[in-house]
């Protein structure tokens, strides 16, 4: 029961490291408002999850599904004291044909719905005595990818923005990290390549460990920083890839 006696809310959460976070939050005694879009995937695993999980629509580049989100945790089982900003989307594009439009909505849903989040939670918090802030990054946070202008972007950004909130919220006694995973298999990668499953196995024989991360993999480190045992890390990267950063560019 290592969060006994917490309240987060975790956006992205129907399905993918959000889903495998939310399970595993629960298993060790949180209780969880499950935030998505994807209505249907999101009520199904909080059904699955019981009573300790709701499920609340959110859309996250939205201020006012972020007040209701708030509103909605506290009312069902008090003030959060953890927030995963986990949604996220993929644009893959040259950046010479890559429209404002397609940039746009990439930076809306991965940059702003982290900041939304983050100043959403900073009152309730606060007033709750304190908590934890996981911002979900990337590789793409630490060092560029051909063909993910708007994602890099989006990416480095949130790696900036949480040590900016690390040095404004410590004295609120609430922490702020960020998770930079490597490739992990979900429906994230399938999506941006229009609903086609890709295989990305070849990726996993790249890094060291020689296979491509699970959700659970990225869900154990997210509960870590949830949880108490993190309690003197603030405003640092976590990262969780295999070992892809661990090579450069000449690597073969």
């Amino acid at each position: 029961m290592r969060l006994d006696g917490k309240i987060a809310i975790v956006t992205g959460a129907a399905r993918g490291q959000g889903a495998a976070a939310a399970r595993a939050f629960v298993a060790e005694g949180a209780k969880v408002l499950v935030a998505d879009i994807l209505d249907d995937e999101g009520k199904q695993l909080a059904a699955e999850l019981g009573e300790s999980a709701v499920h609340q629509h959110l859309d996250v580049g939205s201020e006012d599904d972020w007040a209701a989100a708030v509103e909605r945790v506290t009312t069902e089982f008090g003030a959060p004291n953890v927030l995963v900003n986990n949604a996220g989307i993929l644009h893959f594009s040259e950046l010479g044909k890559t429209t404002l439009a397609d940039y746009e909505r990439v930076i809306r849903v991965n940059q702003i719905g982290a900041f939304l989040g983050m100043r959403s939670v900073v009152e309730p918090m606060t007033a709750a005595g304190g908590g934890s802030i996981v911002n979900v990054s990337s590789v793409e946070g630490l060092a560029g990818m051909p063909y993910l202008i708007a994602y890099t972007a989006s990416k480095f950004a949130i790696r900036g923005m949480t040590k900016v909130a690390a040095m404004e919220l410590g004295k609120k006694h609430i922490r702020v990290n960020s998770v930079h995973p490597g490739a992990i298999d979900t429906q994230m990668v399938s999506t941006a390549a229009g609903g086609q499953k890709v295989d990305m196995s070849y990726v996993g024989k790249k890094v060291a460990l020689g296979r491509v991360g699970q959700p659970e993999d990225i869900a154990k480190l997210v509960l870590f920083l949830a949880s108490d045992e993190s309690a003197y890390c603030t405003g640092a990267e976590f990262v969780a890839d295999g070992g892809a950063t661990a090579s450069h560019a000449l690597n073969f």
